[in-house]
């Protein structure tokens, strides 16, 4: 009686807490001062759940390595989000394309001319002659000097030809200035004050932190280390966005409805248990979501419906072999243990080979099928810890509850399973 006892308490502890998650999640909760925000709120939406722009640049050298396509996205990425986008998808397509993807942006013509286009930083001497341009530039960041009166400070780091090149620069301006642009907009017009022969820089005058690191964004960004063009811009209505979300969220709840239905009117009592990890499985896939900034597409949404699949089908292969111990014999707690570890090894198997070949999309693929991909390794290996231990779990504590004392509560398994002398008991 006192295990019975137990086993109700841990069950409905477990069950409450899914139900207060899953209240958060959908529609958020404050405690002590602190909101938690619903997953609309701290999950990402991409381009095609919400509007927004598509640019496709394209490489204009005859090759580029994979070292100079890394430098050449980051810097991408670092322009993008000087327009104060966070959601931005910056990816490769192919040997020389990347897609830049603004969600929430409409005009196309603001993202080309701040965006899409090349860019061309250059340092000019005051003869007006350019000494270094965005390719001699290595790197920027700013900082504070605590050695001289906490001063906003730029640093820069310039590449071999770019050392070569200041240096004689340094030598011949000394004491007179050199303008740093971005295109026509000058950044900062900073007097040479000593002779620079290492590469290594500082650039003093900036109003504040902010600015500098404005300035060093903006230097970074522009050092592209290739010229890029834009051959395809694309752009989602609002309107379009904004119904893609809503009919996404009606289909993934007709379909997941319908699954949990099922689960209850063919396995009854374990598919009420299987519900209820379902649910938690899938709260778990949205907050890992949220917790690593993923961006969710349609997709996306798609390789998670598949998911749901796939959690679903590993808890039917464990309440299968259940069903087949109880025939042969065996009691609930025997025929709990036996079907969970011989359902073993065809769930990890599947689920294996699976997120195999989700590693593979994401490593080959891009753009929506790089989100395909993640989500899909996600979903399905958080299905796997639902099914293997969670699952397993409550189907412990609801036989310990005794609620396969009847031959009913397991669903199509009936009395002329029975033949072997089989027995339900707690």
């Amino acid at each position: 009686m006192k295990s019975k006892a137990k086993s109700t308490i841990i069950f409905t502890l477990i069950v409450v807490m899914i139900g207060v998650l899953a209240y958060a999640g959908i529609y958020g909760i404050e405690l002590g001062g602190y909101r938690f925000k619903p997953f609309a709120e701290t999950i990402n939406r991409g381009l095609d759940l919400q509007g927004g722009v598509s640019v496709l640049e394209e490489i204009q050298e005859s090759s580029v390595d994979k070292d100079t396509m890394n430098r050449t996205i980051e810097l991408l990425s670092m322009r993008v989000n000087k327009m104060g986008v966070s959601e931005t998808v910056v990816s490769q397509e192919g040997a020389k394309r990347i897609r830049i993807e603004i969600p929430g942006v409409y005009d196309s013509q603001e993202v080309l001319n701040t965006v899409a286009k090349t860019g061309e930083l250059k340092f000019v001497g005051p003869d007006g002659v350019t000494i270094l341009t965005g390719k001699d530039v290595k790197k920027a960041s700013a900082y504070i000097d605590t050695s001289s009166g906490n001063e906003p400070t730029i640093s820069l780091e310039l590449n071999s030809d770019g050392t070569t090149k200041f240096a004689d620069a340094t030598k011949k301006f000394l004491n007179q200035q050199i303008a740093i642009y971005m295109d026509d907009e000058m950044l900062t017009n900073p007097t040479v004050q000593a002779v620079i022969t290492n590469g290594q820089a500082v650039i003093t005058g900036s109003s504040s932190l902010k600015e500098a690191q404005r300035q060093a964004d903006i230097i970074n960004s522009g050092a592209l280390p290739v010229t890029v063009k834009a051959v395809e811009v694309k752009t989602v209505g609002a309107s379009l966005g904004a119904n893609a979300l809503p009919q996404s969220i009606m289909a993934g709840i007709v379909g997941i409805g319908i699954v949990l239905l099922l689960m209850i009117l063919y396995y009854r009592v374990p598919g009420i248990i299987a519900d209820i990890a379902l649910v938690l499985y899938m709260l778990m896939v949205l907050l890992t979501f949220a917790s690593i900034g993923a961006t969710l597409t349609l997709s996306g949404i798609a390789a998670f419906l598949l998911s749901v699949g796939m959690a679903v089908d590993a808890n039917i292969l464990i309440f299968e072999r259940m069903k087949e111990e109880l025939k042969s014999g065996k009691s609930t707690k025997a025929a709990i243990d036996a079907g969970f570890h011989r359902a073993m090894t065809s769930i990890v198997d599947s689920n294996s080979t699976t997120i195999i070949a989700g590693i593979i999309l994401y490593g080959l693929g891009s753009g929506s099928v790089k989100g395909f991909a993640l989500t899909l390794v996600i979903g399905v290996a958080l299905s796997m810890i639902t099914a293997i231990f969670v699952t397993k779990y409550l189907v412990k504590l609801a036989a310990g509850m005794g609620w396969f004392n009847k031959k009913w509560s397991i669903g199509t398994f009936g009395v002329h399973d029975f033949r072997r002398g089989g027995q339900i008991d707690a």
